[in-house]
């Protein structure tokens, strides 16, 4: 089965295709975590995108359509793959058509005030990427897993979001109209916590 994660930023989209993914036994497609990767590497990938996303901005289709279609050429994807953060754009999902077939698209909704507070509270440990928020660090500023020091990234940080949240709604809203229109959008409200939202998505 091959389904698309939809939403704005923060709303909760990597968690649930990870347990998705988990699930299904099919594998979560990050363009995220595979731009920050390169990022990491300093490749030439990876600066290129840096300042469009420090920025809040989207990163230039062809480098992510190219990684995509890479991506899912890839072994594990053969019964399936469940994609995080692209399409963000309609050419975008134009382009996807000609590489797979989707055939669920889930849509997370949220409202913005719910948003900024997930993501302002996020911290990131330097070291090994491992995710958390204030509201359960109680004050610790190092990681669980490894003990690296837990950072806010620029694009957690508030007029990051909410430029992210703009770009969100001029340039991807529309493919909520898009994959409704083709049938294939499920439309799932993500504010009652991880394990009831995921109850729903399942």
């Amino acid at each position: 089965m091959n389904i698309i994660f939809l939403g704005p930023p923060g709303v909760g989209k990597g968690t649930h295709a990870k347990l998705l993914g988990e699930t299904l036994g099919i594998p979560q497609i990050s363009t995220g975590d595979m731009l920050r990767a390169h990022i990491k590497g300093q490749t030439a990938l990876g600066k290129a995108a840096k300042h469009h996303i420090d920025a809040g901005e989207l990163v230039p289709d062809e480098v992510v359509i190219g990684m995509v279609r890479e991506r899912l050429a890839e072994a594990d994807c053969e019964n399936g793959f469940i994609l995080d953060g692209f399409p963000r754009t309609i050419p975008q999902a134009e382009a996807l058509g000609t590489i797979t077939q989707i055939d669920a698209v889930i849509n997370l909704v949220a409202g913005n005030e719910v948003i900024l507070s997930r993501l302002t509270g996020r911290r990131v440990c330097k070291d090994c990427g491992a995710t958390y928020h204030i509201s359960r660090l109680h004050g610790k500023t190092t990681c669980e897993a490894c003990t690296g020091p837990l950072i806010q990234r620029v694009d957690d940080q508030e007029h990051t979001i909410l430029n992210r949240l703009k770009v969100y709604e001029a340039q991807t809203a529309p493919l909520i109209a898009y994959y409704r229109g083709i049938g294939l959008l499920h439309d799932i409200s993500a504010v009652d916590g991880i394990e009831a939202d995921h109850q729903q998505i399942k």
